[in-house]
């Protein structure tokens, strides 16, 4: 059973580098969209944020979803194996075609699809759900407000000055505000794999009780920081130049509204989508400017792939775990 834990362990850090890979765009789409940064400079940035997010903001999130998806005491490490599998083909198939799609939610899919099959409903843990679906709804919104009331107060305040002095102010600042949204990213997706890998070695009699040792912390935070310096440059692209062109306040106002809403949620527990929250932020941040400036159709099918995401990757999970289940 120890080989499986630890086999079951590299998968779960396999997922946190693709989450790594494909948010690395939540953090740095804004600057690069702006031009403040070039493209590695601003992935380094955000790579050594993510590291440290989890040791600032603290654990409550992973508790959240070592406890709160599918029973701790029922759940098996193969289980685990196929949720991952989903999440991980889920995360890469989106990746590959550029959709900005949210790794925490393909995550939750996966182990959902995989409780599913291998308990059934029953087994789900609804309380914990609720958090889920909560964040859901409230991520993009709280961003698209936040976004929008962050670039609004800095159009009225610095209405008078020269543009040019604006933009060169703002760009400066959006260097610290990129840093402070994927210190949020880390508080918050980067605890995710630090909860399955906690799963695991509880589901194993490895641990007797839910808690995080330092080197689960240290271990998802490095995957995920490596993740991140990589990139995903076929997201950045669409969420740095597709859903608006970004003016260096607006970039400002998205990844700081962001990164607001996803310090909240970290301090609460409740495993919220960083995609989902810049996104809504960008739109917030480009329509306080004119509703127009927004491209509508491209954050359209951005949301729908939000939609499929969690049945999308239950679905590979229930796959997956059907098929772990007829070799064990």
């Amino acid at each position: 059973m120890i080989e499986i834990a630890i086999c079951a362990i590299i998968v779960a850090l396999i997922f946190d580098f693709v989450n790594g890979f494909n948010d690395s765009a939540n953090s740095v789409a804004t600057v690069i969209g702006t031009r403040v940064l070039r493209p590695i400079h601003a992935v380094a940035l955000s790579a050594a944020a993510n590291f440290a997010g989890p040791f600032i903001f603290g654990v409550a999130v992973a508790t959240t979803i070592a406890k709160g998806i599918v029973s701790p005491d029922e759940i098996t490490v193969y289980m685990i194996i196929g949720g991952l599998a989903g999440a991980i083909a889920w995360s890469s198939i989106c990746t590959y075609f550029g959709l900005p799609i949210s790794n925490s939610h393909s995550l939750i899919g996966g182990i959902m699809g995989a409780g599913i099959a291998g308990l059934g409903f029953e087994e789900l843990v609804f309380g914990g759900l609720t958090k889920v679906f909560a964040g859901i709804i409230i991520a993009p919104i709280g961003g698209i407000v936040f976004g929008m009331a962050v670039a609004g107060i800095i159009m009225v305040f610095f209405a008078k000055r020269k543009p040019a002095k604006v933009n060169r102010t703002f760009g400066k600042l959006s260097i610290i505000s990129a840093a402070w949204l994927a210190l949020t990213h880390g508080a918050n997706d980067g605890q995710k794999t630090m909860g399955i890998i906690v799963l695991i070695l509880f589901s194993a009699d490895l641990i007797s009780e839910i808690s995080m040792p330092l080197w689960v912390i240290v271990a998802a935070a490095s995957a995920m920081g490596l993740g991140t310096f990589l990139g995903g440059y076929k997201v950045i692209k669409t969420l740095g130049f597709k859903i608006t062109r970004l003016k260096p306040y607006q970039g400002f106002a998205a990844q700081t509204g962001a990164g607001m809403m996803l310090s909240i949620f970290a301090i609460l527990g409740i495993p919220a989508s960083t995609t989902h929250a810049i996104t809504g932020s960008i739109m917030g941040a480009g329509a306080a400017r004119r509703k127009r400036a927004v491209r509508w159709k491209v954050s359209r099918q951005i949301i729908f792939s939000w939609l499929i995401t969690i049945p999308g990757a239950a679905g590979l999970g229930i796959a997956f775990t059907f098929i772990i289940h007829l070799f064990v």
